[in-house]
């Protein structure tokens, strides 16, 4: 399970070499401080999807070296029932310039099977750099975090894009910069256990390693509505597969208009 928050939102890190700057300036029209979303992680133990655990993401509005910037906290627990099985606590921050959407602080600390780590990483725009609790490290002028990077992907206009369409750009990741991309499937309706959605899917390119198979075989759908909020993951593993659904939210900019029937 490691990667917790990564595999509940749907990114990735990705064997791509090709990611650009997309990445920058872009106005948010999706979100708003006060937003509340969480989702339930279902795990394939023969043939029965068993609720192994939850993510909350919460959006709040704060001044960050004199600049108005979202602070989003990302909470991944295993329920404790499933503790015994391997017990995750992570939590996610990132400081996110609210003028440019990009990160200005990003801080992880996770608990992952008895696994510990903690890195707390500032980001300077004029030098490129990230400085972390390890070192200094150069970055490409529009990196991302993880938490921002999908707070940022949920700005994306799909309608600018065709079906098969690559969306790249890169993350900021332990001390690392790698490229990431989605690519495009298109539009659909899905089945959640919240309810029925009009829904806008894509696919990651993942890492062969860790809990993932190789190549484009996570799926993700996000409302296709102005929020633009995570609705579904699936997702194959090592051993068997997940499923991840949205359960609850408060406090969208929009109406959930793409929501068909509640169930």
């Amino acid at each position: 399970m490691k990667y917790f928050l990564l595999l509940l939102c749907g990114l990735a890190i990705s064997t791509a070499s090709d990611a650009q700057n997309n990445f920058c300036g872009i106005v948010n029209t999706s979100f708003r401080a006060g937003e509340s979303i969480t989702l339930k992680v279902f795990y394939n133990l023969g043939n029965v999807f068993v609720g192994a655990g939850e993510a909350t993401f919460n959006c709040s509005l704060v001044k960050y070296n004199n600049r108005d910037a979202y602070h989003v906290v990302g909470d991944g627990k295993t329920y404790r029932s499933y503790d015994w099985f391997f017990k995750v606590r992570d939590r996610y921050e990132s400081y996110i310039d609210t003028a440019t959407l990009l990160p200005m602080r990003f801080i992880r600390n996770i608990n992952e099977g008895g696994y510990k780590k903690y890195n707390n990483v500032g980001f300077n725009r004029e030098n490129s750099t990230a400085v972390s609790t390890t070192g200094t490290f150069k970055v490409p002028a529009c990196i991302q975090d993880v938490i921002s990077s999908i707070y940022y992907a949920r700005n994306i206009d799909f309608n600018k894009y065709k079906p098969g369409d690559k969306i790249p750009f890169s993350m900021f990741l332990d001390d690392e910069v790698f490229d990431i991309y989605i690519r495009y499937i298109g539009k659909e309706e899905v089945d959640t256990r919240y309810g029925k959605f009009r829904a806008i899917k894509f696919k990651p390119l993942l890492i062969k390693g860790t809990i993932f198979e190789g190549g484009e075989k996570m799926t993700v759908w996000v409302s296709d509505d102005a929020n633009k909020i995570p609705l579904r993951v699936d997702s194959p593993i090592s051993v068997g597969s997940i499923k991840v659904d949205m359960i609850s939210f408060s406090n969208l900019r929009w109406a959930l208009s793409s929501l068909i029937k509640k169930r």
